[in-house]
Protein backbone atom coordinates (compact mmCIF):
# COMPACT_ATOMS: atom_id res chain seq x y z
CA UNK A 1 0.00 0.00 0.00
CA UNK A 2 1.20 3.85 -0.99
CA UNK A 3 0.43 6.27 0.93
CA UNK A 4 1.17 9.71 1.10
CA UNK A 5 1.85 11.97 4.04
CA UNK A 6 2.21 15.47 3.65
CA UNK A 7 2.55 18.62 5.74
CA UNK A 8 3.04 22.13 5.95
CA UNK A 9 6.86 21.94 5.86
CA UNK A 10 8.77 18.33 5.35
CA UNK A 11 12.53 18.20 6.41
CA UNK A 12 14.79 15.38 5.10
CA UNK A 13 16.72 16.39 8.42
CA UNK A 14 16.03 18.69 11.38
CA UNK A 15 18.83 21.15 10.07
CA UNK A 16 17.90 20.93 6.92
CA UNK A 17 15.90 23.60 4.57
CA UNK A 18 12.17 23.03 5.10
CA UNK A 19 10.50 21.37 1.64
CA UNK A 20 7.16 24.19 1.48
CA UNK A 21 3.71 21.86 1.35
CA UNK A 22 5.98 19.13 1.39
CA UNK A 23 4.92 15.28 1.13
CA UNK A 24 6.88 11.60 1.73
CA UNK A 25 5.46 8.29 -0.38
CA UNK A 26 5.59 5.24 1.82
CA UNK A 27 5.55 2.20 0.03
CA UNK A 28 5.15 -0.46 2.73
CA UNK A 29 7.81 -0.13 5.34
CA UNK A 30 9.49 2.27 2.81
CA UNK A 31 10.27 5.94 1.32
CA UNK A 32 9.46 5.67 -1.96
CA UNK A 33 9.67 9.45 -3.06
CA UNK A 34 10.46 13.27 -1.07
CA UNK A 35 8.95 16.40 -2.78
CA UNK A 36 6.12 18.79 -2.88
CA UNK A 37 2.48 17.26 -2.45
CA UNK A 38 1.77 18.95 -5.47
CA UNK A 39 4.28 17.14 -7.51
CA UNK A 40 4.01 14.04 -5.60
CA UNK A 41 0.18 14.02 -6.30
CA UNK A 42 0.91 14.29 -9.90
CA UNK A 43 3.09 11.83 -9.83
CA UNK A 44 1.11 8.85 -7.91
CA UNK A 45 -2.64 10.41 -8.32
CA UNK A 46 -4.14 7.44 -6.87
CA UNK A 47 -2.50 7.12 -3.54
CA UNK A 48 -3.54 7.40 -0.18
CA UNK A 49 -3.61 10.86 1.16
CA UNK A 50 -2.78 11.95 4.84
CA UNK A 51 -2.31 15.27 5.50
CA UNK A 52 -0.51 16.88 8.85
CA UNK A 53 -0.82 20.51 10.37
CA UNK A 54 3.11 20.78 11.33
CA UNK A 55 6.39 20.01 10.15
CA UNK A 56 7.43 15.86 9.03
CA UNK A 57 10.36 14.72 9.47
CA UNK A 58 12.89 12.21 10.17
CA UNK A 59 11.55 10.13 13.51
CA UNK A 60 13.99 10.43 16.25
CA UNK A 61 15.91 8.26 18.11
CA UNK A 62 15.00 8.06 22.04
CA UNK A 63 18.14 8.90 24.14
CA UNK A 64 17.43 8.63 27.58
CA UNK A 65 15.76 5.82 29.96
CA UNK A 66 12.46 4.70 28.61
CA UNK A 67 9.06 6.68 30.10
CA UNK A 68 7.42 5.34 33.23
CA UNK A 69 4.63 2.85 32.36
CA UNK A 70 3.16 -0.24 33.72
CA UNK A 71 4.47 -2.47 31.20
CA UNK A 72 7.23 -2.66 29.14
CA UNK A 73 4.43 -1.98 26.36
CA UNK A 74 3.35 0.77 27.47
CA UNK A 75 6.48 1.94 27.53
CA UNK A 76 7.20 1.81 24.42
CA UNK A 77 4.03 3.18 22.97
CA UNK A 78 5.17 6.05 25.31
CA UNK A 79 8.78 6.51 22.94
CA UNK A 80 6.38 6.30 19.86
CA UNK A 81 3.89 9.24 21.12
CA UNK A 82 7.01 11.11 21.48
CA UNK A 83 8.00 10.94 17.98
CA UNK A 84 10.88 8.55 18.29
CA UNK A 85 11.28 5.27 16.87
CA UNK A 86 14.37 4.04 18.32
CA UNK A 87 15.71 3.42 21.77
CA UNK A 88 19.29 2.93 23.04
CA UNK A 89 20.35 -0.81 23.94
CA UNK A 90 21.53 1.05 27.15
CA UNK A 91 17.79 1.66 28.30
CA UNK A 92 16.30 -1.50 26.73
CA UNK A 93 18.01 -3.37 29.28
CA UNK A 94 15.42 -6.19 29.84
CA UNK A 95 14.19 -9.24 27.52
CA UNK A 96 10.64 -7.85 27.86
CA UNK A 97 11.46 -4.43 27.23
CA UNK A 98 13.72 -5.49 23.94
CA UNK A 99 10.69 -7.94 22.66
CA UNK A 100 8.48 -5.08 23.12
CA UNK A 101 10.57 -2.91 20.92
CA UNK A 102 10.86 -5.67 18.19
CA UNK A 103 6.78 -6.39 18.31
CA UNK A 104 6.44 -2.57 17.36
CA UNK A 105 9.61 -2.45 14.74
CA UNK A 106 11.33 -0.12 17.33
CA UNK A 107 14.97 -0.23 16.60
CA UNK A 108 16.89 -0.60 19.53
CA UNK A 109 20.46 0.92 18.84
CA UNK A 110 24.29 0.67 20.19
CA UNK A 111 24.89 4.42 20.37
CA UNK A 112 22.91 7.69 18.90
CA UNK A 113 22.89 7.89 15.19
CA UNK A 114 22.02 11.09 12.91
CA UNK A 115 18.17 10.19 11.26
CA UNK A 116 17.24 11.44 7.92
CA UNK A 117 14.20 10.68 5.85
CA UNK A 118 16.03 9.09 2.12
CA UNK A 119 14.47 7.71 -1.07
CA UNK A 120 14.17 3.36 -0.31
CA UNK A 121 15.48 4.26 3.30
CA UNK A 122 13.30 3.44 6.54
CA UNK A 123 10.03 4.99 6.49
CA UNK A 124 10.57 6.10 10.13
CA UNK A 125 8.67 10.09 10.34
CA UNK A 126 6.94 11.97 12.88
CA UNK A 127 5.13 15.08 12.80
CA UNK A 128 5.20 17.64 15.09
CA UNK A 129 3.14 20.83 16.04
CA UNK A 130 4.60 24.20 16.24
CA UNK A 131 4.64 23.91 20.03
CA UNK A 132 6.79 20.88 20.15
CA UNK A 133 4.09 18.32 20.63
CA UNK A 134 4.44 14.79 18.03
CA UNK A 135 1.45 14.69 15.65
CA UNK A 136 1.73 11.78 14.19
CA UNK A 137 4.54 8.90 14.37
CA UNK A 138 4.83 6.75 11.07
CA UNK A 139 7.62 3.44 12.43
CA UNK A 140 8.46 1.29 9.70
CA UNK A 141 5.83 2.89 7.63
CA UNK A 142 2.60 2.21 10.08
CA UNK A 143 1.16 5.36 11.60
CA UNK A 144 1.81 4.35 15.20
CA UNK A 145 0.30 6.91 16.57
CA UNK A 146 -1.48 9.98 15.97
CA UNK A 147 -2.88 12.94 18.41
CA UNK A 148 -6.79 13.24 18.32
Amino acid sequence: MRTLHAADEVRLTWTAEPIKDGAVLVEQNRIAAVGTLAELRERFPDVRVRTWPGVLGPARIHEGPLPDAPSPRERIHAVLRSGAVAVLEEYADTPELRAAAERNDVVVLPRVQWTLIRQTGRADLAVFAEDGECIATVCAGRLVHRRR
